[in-house]
């Protein structure tokens, strides 16, 4: 079961981490924030936040922190693919590319894994989005919590994510 905001609570009723609500508001889109979604359960993985919200798993979109050369990166990727660690190190040039550690999420983003939203975050770091993110007319995305989702249209995501669109799903044989 899900539930949403009154029509007329306050930002702060959403559920929605502090954080990603003020970065709503500096982006202009507090009418998100009557849009968010909060579950009685957590919803840390794709698969969870789909099933709690009826969509289709590649309807989610899953903010990954990865480390490229020692440095955070944000990855955004459908909830129904994994990143090819590789795709994202071409992309990026870089030497070598890993999965950060919890810490380093939490420190980068201020937001812990399950919950790390595709933008307003602590600290600004490069980001990446998959371009099967623009198949669906909207994906949902945490919003600060294990709890919380937003709905957003995908380029609009990208855009506000300040992100570069690439190709880093991980191919199948």
């Amino acid at each position: 079961m899900t539930t949403t905001p009154a029509p007329d609570a306050r930002p702060e009723d959403s559920g929605a981490h502090p954080r990603f609500a003020e970065a709503l508001r500096e982006l202009g889109l507090d009418e998100l924030t009557h849009r968010i979604r909060r579950f009685p359960d957590a919803t840390r993985t794709a698969a969870e936040a789909a099933a709690a919200l009826g969509c289709e798993l590649s309807e989610i979109c899953k903010s990954l922190i990865f480390a490229a050369d020692g440095v955070p990166v944000l990855v955004l990727m459908d909830g129904a693919s994994r990143v090819g660690l590789e795709l994202v190190r071409e992309a990026l040039g870089a030497d070598k590319v890993t999965r950060a550690r919890a810490d380093v999420v939490r420190e980068t983003t201020g937001y812990a894994i399950g919950g790390v939203p595709p933008f307003g975050h602590r600290t600004r770091t490069r980001v990446l989005a998959d371009r099967s993110l623009l198949e669906h007319e909207v994906v949902w995305a945490a919003a600060g919590t294990p709890y919380t989702v937003f709905p957003m249209q995908p380029k609009d995501l990208v855009a506000h994510a300040g992100a570069t669109l690439v190709d880093v799903r991980e191919r199948t044989s």
